[in-house]
C-alpha cells in the first residue's frame, strides 16, 4: 500500500503546474496578437484557456488539496492536458508553432507518477496529437500580408523528432523515479528492521526497570507472608501462606536474574571477544540441518567487539541466507590484523547468478534466477541484502560478493573503528532521493 500511495500526484501538484502553464499560454498569446500585431484567433484561444483556467478552480475548491489521486483520475487530467495543448496548438498554426514541444510536459509528468500501462495511453495520445497537428491545423499567426508554409517533409521531420524525444524522455523519467520509489521503500524496510533491532536491545532495561518496581511489593508481600505464618491461624491456611512466600521468593530470584542482565556488573555483553560474539549471532541458526563452522585466526589479540545491534542483524541475515542456499555447510571465518578485520560467510551451494553479482546490494534486482534474492517474505527482490549492506556500510564496513566454490560474502573493518563501537542511529539514513518522506 505504501509503495501504490508513494506513486500517486497530489492534486495539488496537478492544479500549479496547470496554472503555470495557463500564465504562460496566456502570456504568449496576448503578446503575439497585441505585441507583435498579428493576427491571432483570439476568442477561440482565450476560450480554450479559459475553460482550463474553469476547471483548474473547480478541482481547487471541490478537493482537498493533500488529496492524491488515483491512476485513472490522474491520467484523466494528464489526457485533458494533452487534448487543451493540442487545441491551442491546432489554433495557431500546429507543428509549425514552436510552443508544440510543450506537449512533453504532461508525457513526462505521467512518466513519473502513473503505471507502465497508463503511460503508454498518454504516450499514444500525445503521438496522435502531434500527428494529426502535422496535417490538420489552422495557419501560423504571421506577417500581415504573408503566410509562413513549412514543407510536408519538413513536419514529417518534426513529428518523428516529437516521437524519438518523448520515448527517450518517458523511458528515462519513468526509469528514474521507479528507482526512485525502490530506494525510498528499501530504506523505509531498513529504518524499520532496526528500530526493531534497537528496540529488542533496550528490553533489558525495560526488565531491570521493572524488576525495580516490582522489588518493593514483593518484598511487602513476603513479609505479610510471614507474619500471617506466626499468627494463630487454622491448620488448613498455614499450607498456602507458606506456598504465598515460597512464590514471593521465587519472584524476587526471577527478577533479580533480569536486572543483572543490563546491569554494570556485566560489561561482557556489551564488549565481548570476537568468538563469542560471532557464536551469540549464529548460535539462533544452528538448529537447522546445515552445519555451520566457525574459523578463528588472526595476528596478536583476539578482537573485542562493541555490540550493536546494525553488526548483529547484517551478519546474521547473511548467514541466513547462505543456510538457505548450503549443500552441506556454512562456513564464518573470521581473521584480524592490526589494522584490519574481515568476516567471510562462505557456503558449498550454486553461489550467486553471474547476472546479477555485479549489482548485488541493490534493491529490487531482477534476473532470469532468484538466487539469494530473497527478502523475508518478498522472495526474487534483493530487499533483505540491500538492509543488511546497508546497515554494516553504516558502521564503516565494507562488503564484497563473490563465488569461490559457492557464495562468499566477505565483511571488511578498520579494526580501531570495529573495537570502539560503530556507530549507527535511524538519523543516518536518508528518507528518500532528495528526502523522501
Amino acid at each position: 500500500m505504501f509503495g501504490r500511495e508513494g506513486r500517486n500526484l497530489r492534486i495539488e501538484t496537478l492544479t500549479q503546474l496547470r496554472w503555470l502553464a495557463l500564465f504562460g499560454q496566456l502570456f504568449t498569446v496576448l503578446a503575439v496578437a497585441f505585441g507583435f500585431k498579428f493576427d491571432v484567433p483570439l476568442r477561440w484561444c482565450l476560450a480554450v484557456i479559459g475553460a482550463s483556467a474553469v476547471l483548474n478552480v473547480f478541482v481547487e475548491v471541490y478537493y482537498p488539496k493533500s488529496l492524491r489521486l488515483e491512476e485513472r483520475p490522474a491520467m484523466a487530467l494528464l489526457a485533458y492536458d494533452v487534448l487543451q495543448l493540442s487545441t491551442l496548438l491546432f489554433l495557431v498554426g500546429g507543428l509549425d508553432n514552436p510552443f508544440f514541444i510543450l506537449l512533453l510536459a504532461p508525457v513526462t509528468i505521467a512518466a513519473v507518477s502513473l503505471r507502465p500501462r497508463q503511460i503508454v495511453a498518454i504516450v499514444l495520445l500525445a503521438l496522435a496529437s502531434a500527428g494529426f497537428l502535422s496535417i490538420y491545423h489552422w495557419p501560423l499567426p504571421w506577417f500581415p500580408g504573408a503566410a509562413l508554409e513549412l514543407p510536408l517533409l519538413y513536419r514529417f521531420g518534426v513529428s518523428i523528432a516529437f516521437l524519438v524525444a518523448t520515448a527517450f524522455i518517458c523511458t528515462y523519467a519513468a526509469q528514474v523515479a521507479h528507482e526512485a520509489r525502490n530506494l525510498s521503500l528499501a530504506l523505509t524496510a531498513t529504518e524499520l528492521v532496526l528500530e526493531r533491532e534497537n528496540h529488542l536491545s533496550r528490553l533489558d532495561g525495560l526488565a531491570a526497570a521493572a524488576a525495580h518496581e516490582l522489588g518493593t511489593p514483593l518484598a511487602t508481600i513476603a513479609v505479610v507472608s510471614k507474619e500471617l505464618r506466626r499468627a494463630k491461624l487454622p491448620e488448613e491456611f498455614a499450607e498456602d501462606i507458606d506456598l504465598l512466600n515460597e512464590q514471593a521468593h521465587r519472584c524476587r530470584d526471577i527478577l533479580g536474574r533480569i536486572a543483572s542482565l543490563a546491569s554494570e556488573e556485566h560489561p561482557q555483553l556489551d564488549h565481548i571477544k570476537l568468538r563469542h560474539w560471532i557464536e551469540h549471532v549464529v548460535a539462533p541458526f544452528r538448529r537447522r540441518l546445515v552445519d555451520i563452522e566457525i574459523d578463528m585466526a588472526g595476528e596478536g589479540d583476539e578482537p573485542i567487539v562493541a555490540n550493536n545491534p546494525a553488526l548483529a542483524y547484517g551478519i546474521g541475515n547473511f548467514v541466513d541466507n547462505a543456510l538457505d542456499f548450503a549443500l552441506t555447510r556454512v562456513v564464518v571465518r573470521a581473521s584480524w590484523t592490526k589494522e584490519k578485520i574481515n568476516i567471510r560467510i562462505v557456503d558449498d551451494g550454486p553461489g550467486f547468478p553471474n547476472e546479477i553479482l555485479p549489482q548485488i546490494g541493490e534493491p529490487y534486482l531482477k534476473g532470469k534466477s532468484n538466487r539469494r534474492l530473497k527478502a523475508g517474505n518478498v522472495a526474487g527482490m534483493g530487499l533483505g541484502i540491500f538492509i543488511s549492506k546497508t546497515l554494516l556500510e553504516r558502521t564503516g564496513a565494507k562488503l564484497l560478493f563473490s563465488n569461490r566454490n559457492g557464495a562468499v560474502v566477505e565483511v571488511v573493518w578498520n579494526r580501531h573503528q570495529f573495537e570502539t563501537g560503530p556507530k549507527f542511529s535511524l538519523s543516518h539514513l536518508p528518507t528518500g532521493p532528495e528526502g523522501i518522506s
